[in-house]
């Protein structure tokens, strides 16, 4: 599909160049980097969206620079327009930090030098990243939801070396770091507290609805989440995640401060994460925990009552098929009513003045957990058609019930894009060379864009209607600065069988083997299951002694990067989080081996959902939904191979169906278009030859 190419914002009268470019310039200039002519066009993009108040999707290919590409213009905005806000979101962590200490300051330096002005900026987190002062002194929660005091912590730690010892010396050391952060003007943001384990994190932070509010907090005028907020509605840029941007437009605009404009980064994660913020969770343990922290507070009946709708959301747990729920007549939905009744007169109990006297702090956050078991029982037991409900089944926990938006478009839409300027940018929101499958998922709709492209009518679409205001968008594909048909080889095992539900054959296991020892190591393996990672490893760890084959489990995920990136001989295997998370250039990398198309599980109840409702609009369930998903995780997969200019390598795709299915095409268009061939020995030869140059 042909992009228009978007004129820039008109420069200085005298003739020089807009003032984004120049920033752009000095800060590319301020870290030794080289002109990038995609980084270019995205800066001249947004600049032009902030200007004229367009959404815009732009996809900037690894190596493009879009840090820079979109801090910029931004930052020249924020100079030009004194009191506006924008906020920049990421979905990782790893980015949001890089942003924070490296891109953000190179950026800002570079506009105080041409500008002369240098705007503010703040890190902007969820609650729960933030040490409690509550918590930190006046005592935290077991896992079992019953109170532990900071004496009892003290006493634990001084105790004999065991686990809860171990437990008690760190949040004595979170103690105290927090309280110095408080003395000295910080934040106590997690990132920056010393190493610690979950557990101990949760004995000195709160969860959202557990908070007091500054207003009935003892601690409230000092709270470390107040202060990061009050940083925040200071600062010209705010950094936050794609979690708290969701919950901004769940909870209308309450969690982050007034803005003009958003740009959204890591963009291809956006759906899965509003999903996540949108989904929730029931469990009988999660009810008898929270049963057993508000059991103080409460009358023996109603205590008793909330304990039992535990088990007897265990029973009708165990006689439900996995699958979604539909019926509201089923045990389940019956059970969900039996504990909404429950939490509902225990939230009642624990809100009221018994004798005059106001609740606790303790009893107020009791009331709290109970609410929140009380929404989702309520919201379960509701079936809503545009909720999805489901059993699943966990291996140490037993059966739970999870509930999720059967779509997030409609909230987008309406309470993301319909407010402020959207920039959204990743080098991967083309899906099958085309836009359209990226904004659909969005709640943007074809008619609305107002820049050349095919167009691409989303069915299904839960709060797209034919009588919402236009919401117009503009998309941009800049490029990357890499040659992938020189760079890079994909080949497509056409010879080997079609993958099936029995797990790998031998003709797989061998040809994985035989390609790791082509490269002599130096592989990326991206599996569609933690089962079949496993498998592989077994396999070519006994066919190749010699080689060193680390494998998602054999020990912590970074610890695992980290020698796969120092030890260049040896390959690392493992499932999703290896597809997106892994940025290794050089010679460590030379071959990424895919194993099978990564649709989703055919039984997946969500998705199955989803499918159904594009097929009952007119729509092809398949393609909209599970093709897109595959192709969107293909494009992440085998973009790990080729991360710099002088990156070489294979891309590995062992399914034929890629090249053999009608959906193939598509497919293979979201991905990095490199020289293919499904000639084996071809590919031997290569990877022989780059072992050899290693």
């Amino acid at each position: 599909m042909a992009e228009q190419t978007l004129a820039p914002p008109r420069g200085a009268k005298d003739g020089s160049a807009p003032g984004h470019r120049r920033v752009l310039d000095d800060a590319v200039a301020g870290i030794g980097g080289a002109d990038r002519p995609g980084q270019h066009a995205m800066a001249d993009a947004v600049a032009l969206a902030l200007e004229d108040r367009r959404h815009l999707l732009v996809q900037a290919g690894t190596g493009t620079g879009k840090s820079l590409g979109y801090l910029a213009p931004s930052l020249v905005w924020l100079t030009e327009h004194p009191g506006e806000r924008v906020v920049v979101a990421t979905a990782t962590l790893a980015l949001q930090a890089q942003l924070a200490k490296s891109d953000i300051p190179a950026a800002l330096d570079a506009v105080q030098r041409v500008t002369g002005r240098r705007p503010d900026f703040s890190v902007l987190k969820g609650r729960s990243n933030y040490a409690c002062l509550l918590r930190v002194r006046d005592g935290g929660v077991t896992e079992q939801g019953t109170l532990i005091s900071a004496d009892d912590l003290a006493a634990t730690a001084r105790s004999s070396a065991s686990p809860e010892s171990a437990l008690g010396t760190e949040v004595l050391a979170l103690r105290e770091w927090a309280e110095d952060q408080a003395a000295t003007g910080g934040v106590a943001d997690r990132d920056d507290a010393p190493a610690h384990s979950d557990r101990a994190w949760h004995q000195v932070s709160v969860p959202v609805r557990e908070c007091l509010g500054a207003q009935r907090c003892p601690y409230g005028d000092s709270c470390l989440v107040e202060k990061s907020r009050d940083q925040a509605r200071s600062a010209g840029l705010v950094v936050t995640n794609h979690a708290l941007l969701a919950i901004d437009a769940m909870h209308g605009g309450t969690a982050l401060p007034e803005h003009r404009a958003v740009v959204v980064d890591e963009a291809h994660e956006l759906v899965a994460r509003v999903t996540g913020a949108a989904s929730a969770e029931l469990s009988p343990q999660q009810v008898e925990r929270v049963g057993k922290r508000a059991v103080t507070f409460l009358s023996d009946d109603v205590a008793l009552d909330l304990l039992e709708s535990a088990d007897e959301l265990r029973t009708a747990l165990d006689e439900m098929p996995l699958e979604r729920v539909e019926d509201p007549a089923s045990p389940f939905v019956v059970a969900a009513q039996r504990v909404r009744s429950a939490a509902r007169a225990a939230v009642s109990a624990l809100t009221g003045s018994a004798g005059g006297e106001k609740p606790s702090p303790e009893q107020r956050q009791a009331a709290a957990a109970v609410g929140e078991v009380l929404d989702v029982a309520e919201r379960m037991a509701g079936l809503s058609p545009y909720d999805v409900v489901w059993v699943t089944e966990r291996e140490r926990s037993g059966r739970e019930a999870h509930v999720a938006p059967l779509s997030v478009a409609g909230l987008m839409r309406s309470s993301v894009f319909g407010e402020r300027t959207i920039v959204l940018t990743s080098a991967t929101l083309k899906l099958g060379d085309d836009f359209g499958p990226s904004a659909a998922a969005l709640g943007l709709r074809a008619r609305d864009r107002d820049d050349s492209g095919e167009a691409y009518v989303p069915s299904g679409v839960e709060g797209a209607s034919a009588d919402d205001p236009p919401v117009p968008w503009r998309a941009l594909d800049v490029g990357s600065p890499f040659d992938y048909r020189r760079q890079g080889i994909r080949y497509v095992a056409r010879a080997l069988p079609t993958p099936g539900r029995d797990g790998m054959s031998k003709e797989v296991l061998d040809e994985i083997a035989e390609l790791v020892w082509a490269a002599g190591g130096r592989t990326l393996g991206l599996f569609s299951s933690r089962r079949a990672a496993e498998a592989a490893a077994v396999h070519v760890r006994k066919q190749l002694p010699k080689l060193t084959i680390l494998c998602q489990g054999d020990a912590q995920l970074s610890e695992l990067t980290r020698r796969f990136t120092s030890e260049p001989t040896t390959s690392l295997f493992g499932t999703l989080s290896l597809w997106q998370g892994v940025d290794v250039p050089g010679a460590t990398c030379q071959l990424v081996i895919i194993d099978r198309i990564p649709f989703p599980r055919p039984d997946e109840p969500l998705t199955l959902a989803r499918q159904k409702a594009v097929a009952d609009a007119g729509g092809n369930g398949f393609m909209s939904v599970a093709a897109t998903h595959a192709a969107l995780l293909l494009a992440q997969g085998s973009g790990r191979l080729v991360r710099r200019s002088s990156d070489r390598g294979v891309v590995a795709v062992l399914d034929p169906r890629l090249v053999t299915a009608r959906y193939g095409s598509f497919l293979r268009a979201s991905m990095p278009d490199m020289w293919e061939t499904s000639d084996r020995e071809t590919v031997i030869g290569a990877l022989r030859r780059l072992a050899e140059e290693a």
